[in-house]
Formats: C-alpha cells, structure tokens, sequence
C-alpha cells in the first residue's frame, strides 16, 4: 500500500484536542483531509500525525501525479467539458524515500508548490511557502492550499473531502433558490451520502445557548441547515463534519463556535 511505501508513521501520538475556538475549524479541515487521503491512498494518518506523513512531500507529489492523471483521463472521456477547464498535463519529479526535514524533503515540497501554483492555477492567497510545512511556520496556508487542491480536482472527476462535497450541495441549493440554470459543465459525479441533518438543530441551538447577552443573540433557523444570524438579514449554512458544526463563510468554512465567538456580542468581549 502506499503508506508502506512512504515510509509514513504508524505511531504518532495523537494530539489531544485542548484547543481555542480559533484553532477549531484548522484542526476539523485537517481532519477531513487526513480521512480523505487515507480512503484514497490507504495512508496511515490522523489528525494527529497530518503534518508528519506529510512534511517529506512524497505524498504531495505522488497525490500530484494522480491527480494529473485522473486529468488525462477525463480529457480523453469528456473532451468537450476538458476544454473548459484548467487542466495539468505535468507530473512533479518526485524523491519517495526523502526524510524528514532534509534537502530531498524540502525539493519535493517546492515541486509541488510550484506544480499547485503552474499546473493548477491556484493563487498566491490560496498558496503556502516550504517552511510552512518543514518547519510548520503556517499550518494554515498549507491546509487552505490542499483544500484548494481539492476543489480544482473534483471539477474534472477526482474524489473530493466532505467539506468539498457539502459547498457543491449549498452552491447547488443557492442555485435551485434563485432558480438559476445548472452550470454550463455539468460533471458526471459519483452519488453522495445524503447529510444528516437531523440532529444539527440540536446542536445548533445548544451552541447558541451559551450567549449570556440580556436577549439572546438569535439564530433562526429558515430551512434544515440554513439560519438567519444575529439582528442582520445574514443567511448562513450550517453543516455538520464528524463532531463539528461547521459553518460556510466566503469561499471557505468556520465553527460555529469561532463563528459565535466572533459575532455574539457577549463572546467578542470574554
């Protein structure tokens, strides 16, 4: 399996979760990539040991490699959509025996940037530098990047995290809203577990009862997974990820618990 031949760690210790609200939703998109790469290339790896099986780049240059030929493959099957799209046709020279924190690591670290940057178009914004992995001086950037990734490669057929696939399901609801036509592109797409909303009101409402303002800070709920927030005509979608509500902001996602912590008054001051 691909995890024997990385050589990743079988046994790193777990982190324990004693987080901040503001490092909440970092360690629930960690955490949904690690399940997703390990479904994907049978690795060994958990949110606790993300960074670690990550760090030498073998696994980012050979996830580069597939990607670029679930691309090729989807060129050939869908011709007419291919033409559409931003597809890489390189693959990244890749060093799998490459150790921890030495030159061989940090080599195939910057092919795969520069493989994110040129034959995925992903932005500077969206982009981390070397260090940030090696020496994990960013562990945000890395993660948005990866999650990036991972939006660019489901567009032409390429299994995607479960963050991924609840922004196609709230984009495809916003667009049944507004009555807008399909996209131009429509993408054969594998069937999707169906969410379970079931207990997300629940939870919801047990996050919001924290609020000790002298009238709660409302949340209303509109229909399952979308709440109206705070005394503004803010519409928001909730989901909820393993054991996370998570809530969609701008291009990307947040806790409801940061969420709160930044918009319920009586958070913002504590």
């Amino acid at each position: 399996s691909y995890g024997k031949m990385w050589g990743t760690p079988s046994t790193g210790v777990r982190s324990i979760r004693p987080y901040r609200s503001s490092e909440q939703y970092l360690y629930a998109m960690k955490e949904d990539l690690a399940e997703w790469l390990k479904e994907l290339y049978d690795l060994d790896i958990k949110v606790g040991t993300f960074m670690e099986v990550l760090e030498t780049g073998a696994v980012l240059c050979s996830h580069a490699n597939n990607v670029t030929h679930v691309a090729r493959e989807f060129a050939c099957t869908h011709p007419s959509v291919a033409r559409h799209l931003h597809l890489p046709t390189a693959s990244v020279a890749c060093n799998l025996t490459a150790q921890p924190g030495t030159f061989q690591a940090r080599d195939n670290v910057s092919n795969f940037i520069q493989w994110c940057r040129k034959e995925m178009d992903i932005k500077d914004v969206l982009m981390f530098e070397t260090e940030d992995l090696v020496l994990r001086k960013n562990e945000k950037n890395f993660v948005l990047c990866l999650l990036e990734l991972a939006r660019r490669a489901a567009r032409f057929g390429m299994s995607a995290p479960t963050l991924v696939q609840m922004e196609e399901e709230i984009e495809e609801e916003i667009r049944q809203e507004l009555d807008l036509p399909p996209p131009e592109t429509p993408l054969p797409r594998p069937p999707r577990k169906p969410r379970d909303l079931h207990n997300l009101d629940q939870m919801v409402q047990h996050l919001v009862s924290r609020c000790t303002c002298p009238v709660q800070f409302p949340m209303i709920k509109i229909s399952e997974g979308k709440y109206r927030v705070g005394d503004s005509d803010t519409l928001i979608f909730v989901r909820i990820l393993r054991e996370h509500v998570m809530v969609r902001v701008g291009g990307g996602w947040d806790t409801l618990e940061h969420y709160l912590d930044k918009h319920d008054p009586c958070r913002c001051t504590s």
